[in-house]
């Protein structure tokens, strides 16, 4: 009776053990097909944004690509409307040269930086690599960076009050407690190299 016991407590155990493995490998990204969810571009549509200085915005392949800037500054498609809690999730591909990022709360529509916006950076060959790729420039550091060029990657991003979490791939990268920036638009950047986005979905909160 015991020998049975004791593997009937094994297989169970195992088989916990495989639905959590299961529910931890499946794509958090699912979350973004439940109600609330707003797309903003896609695979068949560009979107409505405002543009902050300028780069070859179009949509190629299934995504919106930018790989030719032609203005001073980095070029940054603007969210329309304003936000102060949201969810995010965005599809991007990255070359390994890239310089990109996703700004959040901007204070100022007309000049988004590093300053006046959270970034969610995307910047593989950043020379300071403690505020490159997953981390909040100027806010939270990472180490180790993780790579996101040459392939499609998800960022996850939740913003709601003081608190801000940033993940990429389903790993979290970056948390950051901060009542610096309380509302604003989004970016999308193209600063250098080539990116493109295949989807970017927001979740008022």
């Amino acid at each position: 009776m015991q020998f049975i016991s004791t593997r009937v407590f094994s297989l169970g155990l195992a088989f916990i053990a495989g639905i959590f493995a299961v529910i931890h490998s499946a794509p958090q990204a699912v979350a973004q097909t439940g109600p609330g969810w707003i797309t903003l571009l896609d695979a068949q549509k560009m979107g409505d944004w405002d543009q902050v200085g300028a780069s070859n915005w179009r949509l190629e392949d299934g995504a919106v690509v930018a790989d030719t800037k032609t203005s001073e500054g980095a070029a940054h498609l603007l969210s329309k409307e304003s936000y102060t809690d949201f969810m995010l999730h965005i599809e991007f591909w990255a070359s390994d040269d890239a310089n990109s990022g996703i700004f959040l709360r901007c204070n100022n529509r007309e000049k988004i930086n590093d300053r006046n916006c959270y970034e969610a950076n995307i910047f593989d060959q950043r020379k300071d690599p403690s505020y490159g790729t997953g981390a909040i420039v100027r806010h939270v550091e990472i180490d180790p960076m993780p790579k996101a060029g040459g392939k499609w990657n998800t960022y996850e991003i939740t913003v709601k009050g003081r608190d801000i979490s940033v993940m990429l791939n389903g790993e979290t990268t970056a948390v950051l407690r901060s009542g610096l920036l309380t509302e604003g638009p989004f970016s999308l950047q193209h600063g250098a190299g080539v990116i493109k986005f295949r989807k970017v979905a927001i979740k008022p909160l």
